[in-house]
């Protein structure tokens, strides 16, 4: 990293194309979740080796139950499968593991497992946070319903963010949306208001380390006024 760069503090990734990048393979699209899979942990190794300090996954959305039950079966199994295996990395590295959505969606296996990798780890610094069962809306709503059930009668910025899945982390500096669409997808709409947003037509089992550092660098460009001059 160039010693001058700005790296932004909070990154968040919707990581797509994978069943595009399964098509151009003549695979199935399982295959492309699998790729996709294993491609995560490299991603977030590398973001945490470029002073990034948080990471935010998109891997399911509340949309996303309408997919074929096979694909989202599929997808279940390699989100536990990763946590299993990447357990041990979180806690070399002091990583601390956190969920943002509706866990009660989710199956208890799963569910259990996430609740246990949170607590051993939620005592580190650096932070992965994965939107598993997602979506943005649906957070903004919740976090109103459990404001009302507290008998506030009016509410503020502060109020609503501190009642998001995300209110320990600061909000996300920098979007990368991968395969070329350009659309957020209901992914931390609250949290990106003032993002910058950065979008490639590299598929995600294809994004690397040299791919991030394009987008840092492309960030590290970007003049963030927040509505001032």
């Amino acid at each position: 990293m160039t010693e001058n760069m700005v790296v932004p503090t909070h990154v968040g990734f919707i990581m797509d194309g994978n069943g595009r990048w399964a098509k151009q393979k003549g695979k199935p699209r399982n295959f492309g979740h699998q790729k996709g899979a294993e491609n995560v942990e490299k991603v977030v190794s590398a973001c945490f080796s470029n002073g990034i300090k948080y990471v935010s996954l998109y891997a399911f959305s509340t949309e996303n139950w309408g997919r074929p039950e096979s694909e989202v079966k599929k997808i279940m199994d390699l989100l536990y499968k990763f946590l299993i295996k990447y357990t041990k990395t979180l806690i070399k590295n002091e990583i601390k593991f956190m969920v943002s959505g509706d866990k009660g969606g989710l199956s208890n296996e799963l569910r259990e497992l996430i609740v246990k990798t949170e607590e051993i780890t939620k005592n580190y610094s650096k932070t992965l946070n994965i939107a598993i069962n997602y979506g943005g809306k649906q957070e903004i709503v919740n976090a109103v319903n459990r404001i009302i059930a507290l008998g506030e009668t009016q509410v503020n910025e502060e109020t609503i963010s501190n009642h998001l899945y995300t209110s320990e982390l600061p909000d996300i500096d920098l979007v990368i949306r991968t395969s070329g669409e350009q659309r957020l997808s209901n992914f931390f709409i609250w949290q990106c208001a003032y993002s910058e947003f950065y979008f490639t037509p590299v598929l995600w089992p294809d994004f690397d380390e040299g791919c991030l550092q394009d987008a840092i660098s492309w960030y590290s460009k970007r003049n963030r006024r927040f509505g001032k001059l």
